[in-house]
This record gives C-alpha cells, sequence and structure tokens, in this order.
C-alpha cells in the first residue's frame, strides 16, 4: 500500500542561511570568481515587514558580471543556491542575494513603473500589461497597488512569461 514519502523537517532560517553560505563558497572557488560576499542582517524599512531577514551582499571584481543584463547572473545564481539548498518555501524572501544595493534600487524602480501604469489605467480605463517578470517582482507591483482603490492587479500568462496586468476597479 502506497507509503507517500514524509516532508523533510523544517529547518530554522539560521540553518538555511549557513547551507547558503557554504554552496556559494563553492561555486565562488570551483566557478573561478573574483567575489567575496558578507551576511549581513537586513535593515529594517518602513513598509517592508515582509522583506528579507538576511542579505548576502557580494563584491569583488566580478560584482559587474553579477548585474549584467539587469542582474540576470545574481538573479540565476540565487535561484540555483536556493533550490539546491531545498530552501523551505516559508522562508523564501527572508534571504536574499544583492550586490551594490541593486535589488532595494529595483524595488524602487518597480514601485515607480507600478505607480505610473496605475495612472495610465486610471485615465485611459484600458488594461496595462507589464513585461514578464519572476515571482518576486511581480509581488512587488502587486503590494505597490494594493491600496490604490481605483485600480487592481492581476497576473496573467504561464512560467517565463508570467507578467502582471493592472486594470481599472471602476466601473
Amino acid at each position: 500500500m502506497g507509503n507517500s514519502p514524509t516532508p523533510p523537517p523544517h529547518r530554522s532560517l539560521e540553518s538555511c542561511l549557513a547551507a547558503v553560505e557554504d554552496l556559494l563558497r563553492q561555486i565562488i572557488k570551483h566557478g573561478g570568481f573574483s567575489l567575496t560576499f558578507a551576511v549581513k542582517k537586513a535593515e529594517a524599512t518602513a513598509g517592508a515587514a515582509d522583506g528579507p531577514a538576511y542579505v548576502v551582499d557580494f563584491s569583488g571584481s566580478d560584482q559587474d558580471l553579477l548585474l549584467e543584463k539587469n542582474a540576470a547572473l545574481l538573479d540565476a545564481l540565487e535561484s540555483v543556491v536556493f533550490k539546491a539548498v531545498r530552501l523551505d518555501e516559508d522562508l523564501f524572501g527572508k534571504i536574499t542575494l544583492d550586490c551594490r544595493g541593486w535589488r532595494q534600487l529595483r524595488v524602487e524602480e518597480l514601485k515607480l513603473m507600478a505607480q505610473v501604469a496605475a495612472e495610465r489605467v486610471i485615465e485611459s480605463g484600458e488594461p496595462f500589461p507589464l513585461n514578464p517578470m519572476g515571482a518576486r517582482e511581480r509581488r512587488i507591483i502587486h503590494l505597490a497597488l494594493k491600496d490604490q482603490p481605483k485600480v487592481r492587479t492581476q497576473s496573467e500568462g504561464f512560467g517565463p512569461d508570467r507578467r502582471v496586468v493592472i486594470v481599472s476597479s471602476v466601473k
């Protein structure tokens, strides 16, 4: 009779962080990257109660590599490392990889983009689809507009084509 596999035991944020650090050391060493990193407790910012608890901040002469093409390598590294250490879903977002403050700058950029798009929707009444983006960035858009009574957000599409569409909530 079917014995279902038991789920892995819940790990603490600190034990997951230690696994992330170990794997990053190996990737940097074996990948030949000229990078170092420091783990810092994230600074609490107003309105960011659900932000990261820890930031793994990179430095070194290969920083530019991490930030090329909208930080594609930084995002890929974060994704691979979190999957490899099997970061618990409830801990996702509590640890983030960053370089030169890029993540916070991107958050501000996304919030501004959301506000501008919302204003366009309010003026025109027409839905405004944003470019495809990952789950973390879509969430930032949703949260940026959650208290805006004249618009609502919805995610549409699948996989790498998933995007936020801002629509009028005024009939």
